[in-house]
């Protein structure tokens, strides 16, 4: 998934379809050439519809598709035929996909199941045909509903990636090398911060062919939640993870400085991020020997912290143990 194709934000126009107008036929024919009203009724005008699709990660798809238009309905016709309701639009859309008013901001729902569907803009509804208005006073009614209009609103759709564990830390800290080897995720791993510039996904096997989805989250820096960095854009996609693992790289400065600045950023962005289950990693532990690692568990106090090495290969069995159990106790 490359950068420029990753779209976890657009801002569209919805307008679904008028209702069809309510005929005001009357039946003739030669046996009865002053027969009573038959007007049919309109058709529905066509919705505007978020359908969840587990096989899309991005709302690229959406991005240049700012103004979106379903059908009219038909006017009903004689007979009591009912007119032709207006086509539905569907749009497919990955899954942790929130819809918000664009104005007020106001959430109005989210798609998190595959082929969920959810109404975003309803159609209007068909007007009445004729023949509903007669009485025994006006058993000829010369008027029939109009169709009721359709509804153009601005929507904004926001992605918030499907995770089962979250990986967080600074840039560096060892997020994209540790997916790379736990799934078959393939994300760029250089040496420079901010080599993640989109979540990457992996699924983890586990054993007896159970599984569970880990994302890696571009890095943190300090401020992250007033929107410096990557900021805001990023922060959102931890809220959807069932656990976060917090990363700490063994070459840090300062261990229990990053722990708490990385606390500190989640709280700050949004409260129930610091009440989530997290667990605390040291990465790149193949650098340190058993005193090495005493001394950071001593920094460390207070807080359970497991070391392991992508590189090499160390504590990485035990790791997905640690992440397995606390997802299980999650559910």
């Amino acid at each position: 998934m490359g950068e420029s194709n990753f779209i976890d934000y657009v801002k569209i126009c919805c307008q679904s379809g008028n209702g069809g107008a309510g005929s005001h036929h009357f039946h003739r024919s030669k046996i009865n050439p002053k027969g009573g009203p038959d007007g049919g009724d309109g058709g529905k005008g066509g919705d505007i519809v978020l359908v969840g699709n587990s096989q899309l990660w991005t709302l690229l798809h959406l991005k240049y598709r700012k103004h979106i238009k379903a059908d009219h309905g038909a006017a009903g016709g004689q007979s009591h035929s009912t007119g032709k309701s207006g086509e539905n639009i569907l749009l497919e859309v990955p899954l942790g996909t929130v819809a918000k008013d664009a104005e007020t901001m106001e959430v109005l729902f989210e798609i998190t199941d595959d082929g969920e569907q959810k109404v975003l803009v309803p159609g209007g509804r068909g007007g009445l045909g004729n023949s509903h208005f007669a009485t025994s006073t006006n058993q000829s009614p010369q008027y029939a509903q109009p169709g009721e209009k359709g509804s153009e609103r601005w929507i904004v759709l926001e992605l918030k990636v499907l995770a089962d564990v979250g990986l967080v830390g600074f840039p560096n800290a060892g997020k994209s090398t540790l997916l790379s080897v736990v799934s078959a995720a393939k994300p760029e791993i250089a040496d420079y911060p901010f080599t993640t510039l989109v979540p990457n996904l992996g699924v983890v096997k586990y054993r007896d062919y159970r599984s569970f989805i880990i994302a890696d989250i571009p890095g943190i820096i300090e401020g992250a939640h007033e929107g410096k960095g990557l900021g805001h854009r990023f922060l959102k996609h931890i809220e959807r993870n069932a656990v976060l693992l917090l990363l700490i790289p063994a070459d840090s400065e300062d261990h229990r400085k990053e722990y708490e600045t990385l606390v500190n950023e989640l709280s700050e962005f949004n409260k129930e991020l610091a009440m989530k289950d997290r667990i605390v990693a040291i990465s790149k532990c193949e650098m340190l020997d058993d005193e090495l690692k005493q001394e950071i568990k001593k920094e460390m106090e207070g807080v359970k912290i497991h070391f392991f090495s992508s590189v090499a290969q160390q504590g990485l069995v035990e790791l997905k143990d640690i992440l397995w159990n606390a997802l299980e106790s999650n559910s």
